[in-house]
């Protein structure tokens, strides 16, 4: 266990040196790659209004997601309506899309445990 201890603050202390010698280029980068994306003069009240424009912007696109959503839904009530005329090929793709989704919950909760599988730290 002790031997174990010592590998990882030695990756651990590997790992800092890269940062420390290389972060500072990759952070310059970074915002020379972007630079078009950055709002000038970079404040906290131009942080503040993004921030405002992006929670209207999103609440104004709500009516065209519920409507996409209600074509989804109507999709998949025609095709419960008509499931005599459903392949087995379409069967197939529809069981695996749910078991992925039960897949990822499964990890969601593994992950919200804290990697256990039996049960929540207290």
């Amino acid at each position: 266990m002790a031997s174990k201890l010592q590998q990882l603050q030695s990756k651990a202390c590997q790992a800092s040196k890269l940062v420390a010698q290389h972060g500072s280029a990759y952070y310059k980068q970074l915002l020379e790659q972007n630079k078009q994306y950055i709002q000038e003069p970079p404040t906290v009240e131009k942080c503040n209004l993004l921030a405002k424009q992006l929670f209207y912007t999103r609440l104004a696109s709500i009516p065209a997601r519920r409507e996409a959503f209600l074509k989804e839904v109507d999709y998949v009530k025609n095709l419960w309506k008509n499931r005599q005329d459903l392949k087995v090929e379409d069967a197939g793709i529809a069981a695996l899309f749910g078991l992925e989704c039960f897949a990822w919950f499964c990890a969601g909760e593994i992950v919200g445990r804290g990697f256990t599988f039996t049960g929540y730290y207290v």
